[in-house]
């Protein structure tokens, strides 16, 4: 094969590549923009109610500090530690049991109180550490017997049936 068909068929390969490399990106387009769109408020009814629960967490929260059953690694409140009765997020960090979803995503997003602030770093696969140690997730059976107890808080049947997995 002479060569001068040889690079006209490179050249070729390399336009049609090009091409389905533009043709991919304009689809993806589309699809990275609506993740990127501006936030949308509920409405000013839901706004109300989101603040009240808000509040009453806020409280909630409060008396579960007074009681040292709060222990958190975020400075902003932890739905989901007050919902349960209460975490101890700092220790579980020490001991490297894992946290609750919401600290996790917290600490992930820059929320980290600066006590633990101080301990963050990042390993080569840009996961999360808090002193050397990987931050994971609670194991599934924490997350049971904290489900277990948030039930248990929310007025047991009413909640049970609102978890009950649908078969």
């Amino acid at each position: 094969m002479p060569p001068s068909l040889k690079f006209a068929g490179a050249v070729s390969c390399l336009i049609l590549a090009f091409g389905a490399g533009v043709s991919w990106q304009k689809a993806m387009v589309p699809q990275i923009a609506a993740q990127d769109e501006q936030f949308q408020a509920p409405s000013e009814d839901t706004v109300k109610k989101i603040v009240v629960a808000y509040d009453s967490l806020r409280a909630a929260m409060e008396g579960l500090k007074q009681e040292q059953r709060y222990v958190p690694a975020t400075k902003s409140l932890n739905p989901y530690g007050v919902i349960v009765g209460g975490l101890d997020v700092v220790s579980d960090l020490e001991s490297g049991r894992g946290v609750d979803p919401y600290t996790f995503a917290a600490l992930y997003s820059g929320d980290a109180t600066d006590e633990i602030a101080t301990h963050l770093t990042k390993d080569e696969e840009g996961r999360l550490m808090y002193k050397n140690r990987v931050i994971r997730m609670y194991p599934i059976s924490r997350f049971k017997k904290l489900e277990g107890q948030r039930i248990s808080l929310t007025s047991g049947k009413a909640a049970a049936t609102e978890a009950a997995p649908e078969n």
